[in-house]
This record gives C-alpha cells, structure tokens and sequence, in this order.
C-alpha cells in the first residue's frame, strides 16, 4: 500500500481527494491536514510514502513544506489550482517529485502518485516548458517577503512593524522589487510576483 498524507484547506476537496484515492486498491490515504504548519508533524506522526500538498495553505505554504519533507524520505506531490511557472520552479527547488493542477483526473493523480514512488518526477510538460522561459525570480528573499506583505495595502510603518525593519529598509525593499518587476507601484509589483508565483 502507498501510504498517502493530504494538504488541502478546502475541505470539500480535501476529504473528496481523500475518497477518490481511498477506492485505489493500493493507496491509502493515512492522514490529512488544513494548515501548512501541521504538514510535518503530521509527518512525522503517520510516516506516508507521499505527502500530496497544496501551496497556499493557512499557517505555512505547502512549498515551505515541501522543503522540510525532502530529507525525510517522503516524496512530495504538488496538486494546485495554479500553474505558474514560478511555483513549479519553487517546487522543484524544495525538492517536490512533481507537479499537478487540480483539473486533472483523479485517474493521473493516482497514477501520478505510482510514478513518484517509483522515483519518477511529474510535470506537465507544457508547464515546464513555461517555467524555463519565464527564468527564475528577479527577487530576493527579502523582497520577496516585503512585496507579499504589502499586498493588503499595509503602511510602510505597519510594514516595518510586522517586519522588523526600518522604514527605510521596507522602502528600499519595495522600490527595488517594483523596479525588478518593472511596475509602477507596490500593489502591481505584488500582483505580477503572485501571477508569476513568485510570492
């Protein structure tokens, strides 16, 4: 049996995710969470072949998850609503077996699972060859964590805060993710790094 942990903050899809695969006469789904942050306790707990884990989760994103795993021996399947190039070169980088979109058939997602146990890695070659193109993401780590919290519209004071940074440092981080991006504005530089999946 190919023992299953699933991630999924919506819980129409996640417990029909987990019936689908439970008719699979090989797979079992062993555990399955809401929130990032319990990915690899849960982990840890049930000890699954393969963690299939969304990316925008409450609490932790599924590829920082995804990063933990890798030494485990879990192999780790994305399933998203968004195939972004940014993402699928994130997911490759964490360590991710593979890559899928929800609208697939639960048929290759099942089968998907086969592939990465036996080592295999999974990425619709379309999408792959629209992450090459797009190059990895001008920003830093920094800017990248400057840009993501101002997409609410926060204040640079209320953006220092929550930071712990200076004013001067959340600006300088935000003038040069807008000029990377070559936007106008913080809120069209956080748009285009989250349409990319760089955020």
């Amino acid at each position: 049996m190919i023992r299953v942990l699933i991630a999924e903050d919506q819980g129409m899809m996640r417990d029909a995710l987990a019936l689908l695969l439970g008719l699979e006469d090989d797979i079992e789904v062993v555990a399955q969470v809401a929130d990032g942050s319990a990915i690899v306790p849960a982990a840890e707990r049930v000890r699954p072949d393969v963690a299939l884990l969304d990316i925008e989760l409450p609490g932790r994103s599924g590829l920082d998850a995804a990063a933990d795993l890798r030494g485990k021996g879990i192999v780790v399947l994305i399933l998203t609503t968004f195939g972004r190039p940014g993402y699928l070169r994130r997911a490759m980088e964490a360590g991710a077996a593979g890559f899928l979109v929800k609208d697939a058939p639960v048929e290759e997602l099942a089968a998907a699972i086969r592939r990465a146990v036996a080592g295999e890695r999974i990425v619709d070659p379309a999408l792959a060859a629209a992450a090459l193109n797009a190059g990895p993401s001008p920003l830093t780590d920094r800017e990248r964590d400057v840009l993501a919290a101002a997409i609410d519209g926060s204040t640079i004071a209320d953006l220092a805060t929550r930071l712990h940074l200076s004013e001067s440092t959340v600006r300088n981080h935000l003038s040069s993710a807008i000029g990377k991006t070559h936007t106008r504005n913080r809120i069209e530089a956080a748009r285009m790094a989250r349409h990319n999946g760089w955020l």
